[in-house]
């Protein structure tokens, strides 16, 4: 992959001299030097001159880390991470992943071909999850060659067996059941109860891959569950890998060559400086809690997939943003900038509180107060930030909103008809321009105005 060398010019100006405040105390990918944001060795203000904003900043340095701590956690089985796409899609990102070693958890055809034009030989690491797979869909999967269908509806048997037929391709499939699990998390993101859309009855399990082991093209090769998303207590990933391996077991006495055990991703990073997980610590929880169960399993053992997202991209990236008025309506304070709800809408979407922090501290008395962080969107809901601890920030100070990597770019929109921010890759001293700003001659040219 290729950089850019952005030198670090100039040095502290009067007052940065300060250390940063505690509460923003975050993992050293995003870190305050001589009073400046830094992302590894680049100023945040520097990116935000040259690049503009909203802008979203991505550490390599960061995604690597999280990257090997989570892969090394599993070393004593065979296992694959396979990234979930769906977090963080961008093709960069994706083939410097892959590079690592990466597989990829896709939902959509759409992200499958992300992956092959990030990385064309990482199809034979992929997985194809989501409840309602089309046709067309299924058609171009089994065409590229990925490794694994994570089926969820009988429905969806019956297509893909189709599908493969009329393409005379064999294919690996593997029964997504629904283990009927509660999570602690947002129940938008909770996937594992009865109640939810995803997957089917375990009691189902063997009737359904009898089933569709009478399709020619059809290998009952896995099984798969994922109970949500945003998950720090990891007790709930010991029960389903339980409830998996006891089907995985199962499966195989019936005649079934299982040779993937999928246990889904989830696990949950803290977006709160005053409750930091230490993250090696809580993977390896996260590792015992999933090895505990699988060690029942006899030898030999399928390939473990794991899921996981958030946890490696969310802390690695922010969303960089620009003041621009700072309002007061009646003892509310507002600090309005140019990031709104379509660059990130996981706080109204999900009720999400992300921490902002100054990009520079070149003030001279560091004063705090609280503040709304809020977008020129024409909705009440457009807010980065409820009741933020801030200095006083003035218009055309930089803001920076950690723990955007995940499900930020991913979910921005046009609404309002607003351009998406534009994304910036950064190792080191090196700085890449992974996406460029969008225009609004790039937003409008699917349309036409004539009648």
């Amino acid at each position: 992959m290729r950089f850019e060398r952005i030198t670090l010019t100039g040095g502290p100006r009067k007052g940065s001299g300060q250390s940063s405040p505690a509460r923003f105390t975050r993992p050293p990918a995003f870190d305050y030097q001589d009073g400046e944001l830094h992302c590894d060795r680049v100023r945040l203000s520097e990116l935000a001159a040259k690049y503009g904003t909203p802008l979203y900043v991505y550490s390599a340095s960061a995604i690597r880390e999280r990257y090997r701590v989570l892969d090394r956690a599993f070393d004593s089985v065979a296992h694959t991470i396979c990234y979930s796409v769906k977090a963080n899609s961008n093709l960069s990102i994706l083939r410097f992943l892959s590079r690592l070693g990466a597989g990829f958890d896709i939902v959509s055809g759409g992200e499958l071909e992300r992956v092959r034009l990030a990385r064309k030989r990482a199809l034979e690491k992929t997985v194809f999850s989501g409840v309602g797979k089309t046709e067309d869909e299924l058609l171009l999967a089994v065409r590229r060659g990925i490794v694994l269908f994570n089926v969820e509806s009988e429905g969806e048997m019956e297509l893909l067996a189709a599908c493969a037929t009329r393409l005379h391709k064999y294919v690996n499939v593997a029964l997504r059941v629904n283990p009927d699990i509660a999570v602690k998390t947002h129940p938008h993101i909770s996937t594992g109860l009865a109640e939810h859309k995803f997957g089917v009855p375990i009691r189902d399990a063997s009737f359904l891959c009898r089933q569709a082991s009478r399709h020619e093209y059809l290998d009952v090769a896995g099984v798969s569950v994922h109970i949500g998303s945003q998950i720090t207590d990891v007790a709930p990933f010991r029960l389903a890998t339980e409830r998996v391996a006891e089907l995985a077991a199962q499966l195989a006495g019936e005649g079934h060559n299982i040779r993937f055990a999928d246990i889904g991703g989830g696990l949950g990073i803290s977006y709160s400086s005053q409750e930091l997980l230490d993250f090696p610590e809580h993977v390896k929880a996260y590792a015992e809690a999933v090895l505990g169960p699988w060690q029942a399993v006899k030898e030999p053992r399928p390939l473990l997939l794991l899921e996981p997202g958030r946890a490696i991209i969310a802390p690695a990236g922010v969303l960089v943003t620009r003041v621009l008025y700072v309002k007061a309506n009646g003892e509310r304070r507002f600090t309005v900038v140019d990031a709104a709800m379509n660059d990130l809408i996981r706080p109204v979407l999900y009720g999400a509180r992300h921490e902002v922090a100054p990009v520079s501290l070149d003030r001279p008395a560091w004063e705090s107060s609280r503040s709304d962080v809020v977008g020129p969107v024409c909705e009440t809901g457009d807010f980065l930030a409820r009741d933020a601890d801030l200095p006083g920030v003035l218009a055309g100070d930089y803001l920076c909103v950690l723990d955007a990597g995940a499900y930020g770019m991913s979910l921005a929109s046009n609404y309002n008809t607003r351009p998406r921010a534009a994304e910036v890759l950064v190792d080191g001293r090196r700085v890449r321009l992974v996406r460029r700003r969008e225009s609004l001659h790039d937003m409008l040219r699917p349309e036409t105005s004539r009648l």
